[in-house]
Order: structure tokens, then C-alpha cells, then sequence
């Protein structure tokens, strides 16, 4: 479960600190704090819900009397259609819900924003052969969350990070000329320890279809990254591939720029991979908020 990854629950534990600190000097205001209260998680605008076993962990550490309780057919990946709609209703002691209040719809919002997104773009291309990935364009302290909210979209997770696969790319290859452009990728693979953990995979940017020519003659590159290229090009470089019957071994993927009104138009050129990283650094947060209702 990834709200016991411990990098998930240090996360939360920074986030309760950051906004509790000391403690809440306004509910400590209230005659009853402890009186019990009922809540209902309100979305404002249509999205896709994501972060439901996040919400429960959060919530435990404001104390173990609150009780989360999800709507009926609330689940991650969940596509709600009617706004505003209720996705949750939280009982407990009032002060300690006011207390957790913004951390907990914090986290929320972010996570949906992104399964949101990711989800228009995977609609876009769902009757094609391509998929939608992430990147690393992450929120510092957020990235197994954030490509968890990826997954919920319906989109798919790139490497984790630097350490578990080879990813090339044109700044490693800066002043490297096209003609001299295999036998470099060639050298560096070979500098990969057989004594370690294998790679997930190993990938290799080309900024044009030059160095693309090259880089089909190598072995062991499993993923061919076609950084900003036309879909005139993009087009040429599935074609190259398949007449020389890599299609089975070497996977393409195209990046820079991509957009909901383009990804239609690169998918349909046939490439397996496409890497949009707005959909994790420019998400806008679903509007989420708590409402109390009469117990």
C-alpha cells in the first residue's frame, strides 16, 4: 500500500508539522472541541478521484477517533461526472477534523488534479496504440504520490528515477556528431557493471532522424526517446524501425511539448510511448472542500 511507504509517511508527518506546529490555537478557542462533528468531502468540479488510502492516513494522525468513510462507489480512478458530489463523509471530534482539515484536502486536491488530467490525455488516445507516461517533473518530497495519482488516471509511470534505468540523454551527448553517434551510445552501454541490479531499461534520446539511423544499429537499447520531433518525422522513424523488424524489440517515444489538442496527432503515427510532463508539474488541484453537516 503506498501509505505505508515510508517516504509517503514522512511526508505527512512534515505536512501535519508544518501546519499544526505547536498546535491549533484557534479550535483551542472552542468551549467543545471534542464535541462530535460530521463532515462531508465535497467536489466542486467534475474529475477523477485518487488518494482514497492517503486521506485514511492522514486522518490518523490527527487521532484514531475520526472515522473516513468513502461513498458509495468511491474508489480510486473513480470518474465523477456531477458536481458538486459528495465522495466522503468524516465523524469525529470536531476540533481535531478542523485541525487536519487543510492538510488532508491539500493533499486531495493535488492528487486528483493529476489523475484528472492524466485521464483526458489517456481518453484522448485510448483507441490507439500508445500510452501516456510521466516524467520526472515532480514535486520535490511528491513523486511516488504523484505517479501514483498518474496510475489512477490511467496513465503510465517512466522511470522512478536516476537509479533504476538508463535514460541518455542530449545533454550526456553534447558535441557528440551524428556519424560518431552509435559507436559513443555502444561505448557507454558496455560501461554498465554486469554485477549490478539490471536496469529496468535502457533508453537514448535523438533530437533528429540522423542520429535515429544510427542509434536502430545498436543492441541493447529497449526504448528510442524522439525528443521534439515533427509528426512528419515521427511518422519516418515508425517506419524506419519496422522495415527493419525492430517493432518487436525497441520501443519509440515521443516527448517535448506535447499537448491535449496534439496527442492525438502523434499517437496516430505509431509510436508506443508518449512522455507528457504536464501532466504532473502543471496540474491545477480539483476543487475539493469539507462541509459540516448536522450529526
Amino acid at each position: 500500500m503506498i501509505s505505508q511507504q515510508p517516504d509517503v509517511i514522512d511526508l505527512i508527518r512534515a505536512a501535519k508539522q508544518e501546519d499544526l506546529g505547536s498546535g491549533d490555537i484557534t479550535a483551542a478557542l472552542m468551549e467543545s472541541p471534542d464535541q462530535p462533528a460530521r463532515f462531508n468531502l465535497i467536489a466542486k468540479q467534475a474529475g477523477v478521484l485518487a488518494g482514497c488510502e492517503i486521506a485514511v492516513a492522514i486522518l490518523a494522525e490527527y487521532g484514531s477517533e475520526i472515522v473516513f468513510k468513502w461513498a458509495k462507489q468511491s474508489h480510486d480512478g473513480q470518474a465523477f461526472t456531477d458536481a458538486p458530489a459528495t465522495l466522503a463523509t468524516l465523524d469525529g471530534p470536531l476540533g481535531a477534523i478542523l485541525s487536519a482539515e487543510r492538510v488532508l484536502l491539500n493533499f486531495l486536491q493535488r492528487l486528483c488534479g493529476i489523475a484528472t488530467i492524466t485521464r483526458r490525455y489517456a481518453q484522448a488516445i485510448e483507441d490507439t496504440s500508445a500510452k501516456v507516461y510521466d516524467t520526472r517533473k515532480t514535486t520535490p518530497g511528491w513523486r511516488s504520490l504523484e505517479k501514483y495519482a498518474v496510475r489512477c488516471g490511467g496513465g503510465s509511470n517512466h522511470r522512478t528515477g536516476l537509479f533504476d534505468a538508463v535514460l541518455i540523454k542530449d545533454n550526456h551527448l553534447s558535441g557528440v556528431e551524428n556519424q560518431r553517434f552509435a559507436p559513443t551510445i555502444f561505448n557507454l552501454l558496455n560501461r554498465l557493471d554486469p554485477r549490478a541490479d539490471k536496469p529496468s531499461f535502457v533508453e537514448v534520446e535523438v533530437d533528429n532522424l540522423q542520429q535515429y539511423e544510427q542509434l536502430l544499429k545498436v543492441i541493447g537499447v529497449d526504448i528510442i526517446l524522439l525528443d521534439n520531433f515533427s509528426i512528419a518525422d515521427l511518422a519516418s522513424a515508425v517506419v524506419l524501425r519496422n522495415e527493419q523488424g525492430l517493432q518487436d524489440n525497441i520501443e519509440l517515444e515521443a516527448s517535448g511539448g506535447i499537448t491535449l489538442d496534439t496527442i492525438r496527432d502523434v499517437a496516430m503515427t505509431g509510436v508506443e510511448r508518449i512522455s507528457v510532463g504536464a501532466i504532473t508539474h502543471s496540474a491545477t488541484a480539483l476543487d475539493l472542500s469539507l462541509e459540516r453537516i448536522p450529526c
